[in-house]
């Protein structure tokens, strides 16, 4: 039983040198699985109001969970892999709160949130242009939203709901809604 248990910490250590590195690849991997599941939805033919939608259901999902099995591997194809959403919740408080004080973690966030911001700017951007979206800047209107998502998904975490009763993601619907041009 001892070999397997050092072989094991050696396949580890292999790949990671230390359990800090271990730490790291796996908040990318955490982070990254939100832009696997987006990329793979998200259509050229699809509407920026689509898009966006798309990108809020992964995340920022609706606060109930249908599916109830974690699978995090893309290998049986990437509309597989599911993470529960309270187990999402879970992951991202512990990840967060450990960056708040380890400066790579910090680095891992920043160039994670920097696409995710890329690429809501791009859908905005794709909006304006075939008129479908009213976004005078692009690149704020996508931090705003991003750092909504981020506060709202803490609250959750953090049992705080809306005076309201709702599940707390209407509150981006809304935001979305008024970024839409009227016909």
């Amino acid at each position: 039983m001892n070999r397997i248990m050092i072989g094991g910490v050696g396949v580890v250590t292999y790949y990671f040198k230390n359990k800090d590195n271990l730490i790291i690849e796996a908040f990318k991997a955490f982070l990254g699985y939100y832009g696997l599941k987006i990329n793979s939805e998200i259509q050229h033919t699809m509407t920026a109001e689509k898009m966006i939608n798309v990108t809020l259901k992964h995340i920022l999902p609706p606060n109930s969970d249908t599916q109830g099995a974690i699978n995090v591997s893309d290998l049986e194809g990437i509309e597989k892999m599911y993470i529960p959403h309270e187990d999402q919740a879970k992951l991202f408080l512990h990840f967060f709160s450990k960056a708040v004080l380890d400066r790579n973690l910090q680095e891992v966030v920043s160039a994670s949130y920097m696409e995710d911001i890329k690429g809501i700017v791009k859908i905005f951007d794709y909006g304006n242009m075939l008129g479908q979206l009213k976004v005078e800047d692009s690149k704020s209107a996508a931090y705003g939203l991003l750092a909504m998502v981020i506060g709202l998904s803490f609250f959750r975490v953090a049992n705080i709901q809306p005076l309201n009763g709702e599940d707390n993601r209407y509150i981006c619907e809304d935001y979305v809604k008024r970024l839409i041009k009227d016909e």
